[in-house]
């Protein structure tokens, strides 16, 4: 389970994340107390989350692109050093006292801007710091302790912005973002597993670059478009949970607080059991998005809040290996010197999941109910994940037996067409085994090339049936030119009553089983001894 932490780079980078997601969360809860504490509206928050998100969908293709190009420690310390200055910047202005929302809103646009960079980068160099063997326990730890970090921050936060308010949250993101600049500068280079990176200028180095190899990996493909799927209807569980607790179970502020502490437990125990496993396969990607979408589609009938509890904390834990095992494969399914632009694109397919699933999903809710909309988004994922298992299968080329019963079935029914390919020849008329001729040589052959020879005459060799080049005098394969003189004729005729007169006269009668024009093997038998023959 713990094998990546015997990497001291792991390490070091493992405990500066805890802290670092620790801090984001502090900001997050501090900068929601900030605004909704000025405006009182929940759409400055909508608008907040809107300038992060949008840079990330129009640019994130591009910082790909730079991350497949770049080193990324100092790509990382870069953008470590910028959003420490971005946090005290909102410190300034908590301190200033300023009402404008206006810096709250560049905060936000230029921090999106950095995810797009930052993000391919992160993906990287993470898999830079342990063996590729070790890459799926290293995202599953990495996924526990961004979750133990979540809720360190939250709890924290939530404790100091009541006593000192939000000023304090920014000042701590800030030197948070401090401890993870000084763990990159303690990490020793040569313990590293470099990737290779996209040479600048070369045609492989840009963004339709990437595009195009991404068109050419149909299991890549097929792996994003689950990830959109379930990520769209079944992962955006605060507007469901919410809606379900509030709605039909009445779990009230105290249910919804217990749904939440459940669904936090589930995605520990979900890191956890990925971690200890470190099986990252397609077939446990597929099951994990087809287990939550049944218990998704379960919960829409739980009677109580109790049920409903039960049902998310199984649906947390499937739902963090369904997302770790995602970014495990598009990394392990790439080339290195892809990987920022297709996690760059993973990226991508988060954002639009989270920007198109939310309204949809409350929409949903106030057209079927919460109940309906949990079933129908269950049933939705619950195909999307067998259709997804059915075509990974066929781009990979394992076997699918659903399909070879239903092909079976079906071929059954049409009526197989009369072959023509195969000719069994007649004991009698035989040609010996000593020239074997097949049909395309009779035809081919020039007339009088093809008399049998006599007990007194060299046996025709294989030249004989070969066309003379243009020009050249035909060969004749034999001490006797006179019966083979051009100009001479033989009838077909001819040379069938001599080639079975032939047949007759060989002594240990042989039998052979041609099939002729399809480069099977032939079966020859001659008195009690069997043979094989390879006729093409």
């Amino acid at each position: 389970m713990f094998s990546p932490l015997r990497e001291r780079n792991y390490r070091l980078w493992a405990a500066s994340d805890i802290v670092s997601v620790g801090g984001t969360w502090m900001q997050v809860l501090g900068l929601n107390w900030l605004v909704l504490s000025a405006t009182g509206s929940a759409t400055a928050m909508g608008v907040i989350v809107m300038l992060q998100s949008l840079p990330v969908l129009l640019l994130g293709s591009w910082g790909g692109a730079l991350a497949d190009r770049l080193p990324a420690r100092p790509v990382l310390v870069i953008s470590q050093v910028i959003r420490a200055l971005l946090s005290l910047g909102l410190l300034a202005a908590t301190v200033a006292g300023a009402d404008a929302l206006w810096p709250i809103y560049a905060v936000a646009l230029l921090s999106g801007v950095i995810s797009s960079i930052e993000g391919p980068a992160l993906g990287r160099f993470g898999s830079a710091l342990v063996p590729r063997e070790s890459l799926a326990p290293a995202l599953a730890l990495g996924s526990v302790l961004g979750s133990g970090g979540r809720i360190l921050g939250m709890a924290l936060g939530g404790v100091l912005v009541g006593m000192s308010g939000p000023g304090v949250l920014f000042a701590i993101n800030a030197a948070s973002f401090g401890v993870v600049v000084i763990a990159l500068a303690m990490m020793r280079p040569a313990e590293m597993y470099p990737l290779a990176r996209a040479r600048a200028g070369s045609a492989d180095a840009g963004v339709m670059a990437g595009l195009r190899y991404l068109a050419t990996q149909p299991v890549v493909l097929v792996t994003l478009a689950l990830a959109f799927v379930i990520g769209s209807l079944g992962r955006n569980y605060q507007v469901t949970m919410a809606a379900m607790v509030a709605g039909p179970l009445e779990g009230g502020a105290g249910g919804y607080g217990i749904t939440s502490t459940v669904f936090a437990v589930g995605a520990v125990v979900g890191g956890l059991l990925l971690a200890s496993t470190g099986k990252a396969t397609h077939t446990v990607l597929v099951a994990a998005g087809a287990v939550i979408s049944v218990l998704q589609l379960l919960s829409a009938v739980a009677p109580n809040l109790l049920t409903f509890s039960m049902l998310i904390l199984p649906i947390a834990a499937g739902a963090v290996i369904f997302d770790t095992v995602v970014s495990t494969r598009i990394q392990l399914d790439t080339r290195e010197d892809m990987r920022g632009r297709v996690l760059a694109s993973l990226g991508l397919i988060s954002s639009m999941a989270g920007i198109v699933g939310a309204p949809v999903l409350g929409w949903l809710c106030d057209v079927l109910g919460a109940r309906g909309a949990l079933g129908l988004a269950g049933a939705v994922t619950t195909v999307a994940a067998l259709a997804g298992a059915l075509v990974l299968a066929r781009a990979k080329g394992v076997p699918v037996p659903v399909l070879r019963t239903v092909r079976r079935v079906v071929l059954r029914r049409i009526p197989a067409a009369p072959s023509i390919t195969t000719a069994v020849i007649p004991t009698d008329a035989v040609v010996p085994a000593q020239p074997l001729l097949t049909a395309a040589a009779v035809v081919a052959a020039p007339a009088g090339a093809l008399i049998p020879p006599t007990p007194g005459r060299r046996p025709l060799s294989a030249a004989a049936v070969v066309p003379a080049p243009h020009g050249a005098p035909p060969h004749h394969g034999s001490t006797h030119p006179a019966p083979n003189r051009p100009g001479s004729s033989a009838r077909p005729a001819v040379v069938a009553h001599a080639a079975a007169q032939q047949a007759e006269q060989a002594t240990g009668r042989r039998r052979t089983l041609l099939s002729l024009g399809t480069g099977r093997r032939g079966r020859t038998v001659s008195e009690g001894t069997e043979q094989r023959a390879s006729f093409r």
